[in-house]
């Protein structure tokens, strides 16, 4: 995605450690025309796997899920990192490592959005070391889904995500995939 990439160039941050600041567009500020793009891109991308769901983990990935969902006309899932008023007793809860904070954080679903007529679509806004989205791989066999895509709109690809979710066997896409961040250099894989 060209449109992305030249954001990318134009507006992002290195923070050092492979830490790139894109909130000015994608997970703060919202520029809502390229969401739409990116929805309707990852759409096209994943349509031949038939979804009937999205899911994606709170908060940066709900923008591009959602987004998704909408072009895709299917419902969103947001698995949130806490316990929210209203949740059943009872909830599908998985464990993981956050790469953005370097410490363990709690993953819930509650099981009535998820069964085993399923199909989901894993959504987030980076694709880093894999471990979010094989929690939420996780969350989704234990409510009986089944996952059949992982997409990102961001991949930092020497975080080697892509290889920790080959063993699924399931398709990854990104819409842009970052080989190097380094020194306000940012070399992209075509």
């Amino acid at each position: 995605m060209e449109i992305l990439k030249e954001r990318i160039r134009a507006e992002s941050a290195d923070l050092g450690r492979g830490t790139l600041k894109v909130d000015s567009f994608l997970n703060h500020q919202i520029d809502t025309a390229l969401m739409q793009a990116i929805g309707a891109e990852l759409a096209r991308l994943f349509a031949d796997t038939q979804p009937t769901k999205i899911m994606t983990v709170e908060t940066g990935g709900i923008a591009p899920a959602l987004a998704t969902a909408t072009a895709l006309s299917i419902p969103l899932i947001v698995a949130r990192k806490r316990r929210a008023a209203g949740m059943p007793r009872e909830l599908l809860q998985e464990s993981t490592l956050s790469h953005t904070y370097n410490q363990a954080i709690d993953l819930f679903v509650s099981p009535e959005f998820l069964s085993a007529q399923d199909r989901i679509v894993l959504i987030d806004d980076f694709l880093t070391n894999a471990q979010m989205m094989l929690a939420l791989c996780r969350l989704a066999e234990r409510g009986g889904a089944r996952v059949v895509g992982i997409g990102a709109v961001i991949e930092k690809t020497h975080d080697g995500g892509r290889a920790a979710l080959e063993e699924l066997n399931l398709p990854v896409k990104a819409l842009v995939r970052i080989a190097k961040i380094a020194e306000g250099e940012i070399e992209f894989v075509d």
